[in-house]
């Protein structure tokens, strides 16, 4: 059992699970803002978009086999304590669960167009796993964006079905919230990728994978890494000068859990030179990624624009 969670890496499963039931419950209700899903129909999203998401680490590690014996050999699962044949079972299990409760979730609340964004997803992740990430930055970029889905997906079956002439300002305010949120996540999510590329450059390399270390080398890529890691640090400081002033403490917690964090892993990046620092990085990113995510519980002290 704890090597089938490990296989579909249940801590990052964990914090899918606490930002959506956050943006439900710490976000939306708090504020009277019109939703569309019952408790049932939330915890249906939320297992849906978890099925599809253990499908994509399954059959990601499957497709990682030969890379994994020289980037993590201590941590193989696939091949190992769970055969291929049985992974591969598991990926379409979790998959054809994932969008059947999916289809059944569009078909509940009227909209069955939406049913379409779960095969997009799983979709998305097959590929993503079996062809994009030997690509140069697409893979990171479309990986990505498939976080900040997971975040916005929310939004869509909560505010969008529920929105009228009547509440279309206030829906509008909330969901751009949520798209605040869904960059954030996708920001942080890209740094953290390229850095776990920098990390598993030999048995990329040995792969034949083109990832962005392999085009232009380590140095170079650690210095793009650098750069971009100011990006989401001035516009979270932008944000907190403009949104979060009045409310200390609000702006006491970005500063410590989140402007902190990340001005440390921009001096870090500097100095960063082998795979443990850059492993360090990567977790840094994750928890950077948390405290975002946990800023949702502010909300009832902030007064939105």
């Amino acid at each position: 059992m704890f090597d089938f969670l490990n296989l579909i890496r249940w801590k990052n499963l964990l914090m899918l699970v606490l930002v959506q039931l956050l943006i439900k419950y710490a976000l939306l209700e708090p504020f009277g803002v019109q939703t569309s899903l019952n408790s049932l129909e939330i915890t249906l999203l939320i297992l849906a978009t978890i099925c599809i998401a253990a499908a994509g680490n399954i059959i990601n590690d499957i497709n990682d086999i030969e890379t994994d014996f020289i980037n993590k050999p201590d941590k193989i699962i696939v091949g190992e304590s769970i055969s291929e044949k049985v992974a591969y079972n598991l990926f379409i299990i979790l998959n054809v669960a994932g969008v059947g409760i999916g289809f059944y979730l569009s078909q509940a609340i009227g909209r069955s167009g939406f049913f379409s964004i779960f095969v997009i997803i799983s979709v998305l992740l097959y590929v993503y796993a079996t062809y994009l990430k030997r690509t140069l930055l697409i893979g990171n970029i479309i990986i990505s964006a498939l976080v900040a889905l997971s975040i916005i997906i929310v939004g869509i079956f909560e505010i969008l079905p529920a929105t009228s002439a009547s509440n279309q300002q206030t829906q509008f305010v909330f969901f751009k919230v949520i798209l605040d949120y869904a960059l954030f996540a996708f920001s942080i999510n890209l740094l953290r990728e390229i850095v776990k590329d920098i990390e598993d450059i030999d048995g990329d390399y040995k792969a034949e994978m083109n990832t962005l270390p392999i085009a232009i080398g380590r140095e170079r890529a650690k210095n793009v890494i650098s750069i971009l890691n100011f990006f989401p640090l001035i516009a979270i400081v932008l944000y907190t000068i403009s949104n979060l002033y009045k409310q200390p403490v609000a702006v006491g917690y970005f500063l410590l859990f989140i402007i902190g964090p990340l001005l440390y892993t921009c001096i870090k990046t500097f100095s960063a030179t082998n795979k443990k620092d850059f492993h360090h990085l990567s977790n840094m990113y994750k928890i950077i990624m948390l405290f975002g995510m946990l800023s949702l519980l502010l909300y009832k002290f902030v007064i939105l624009k």
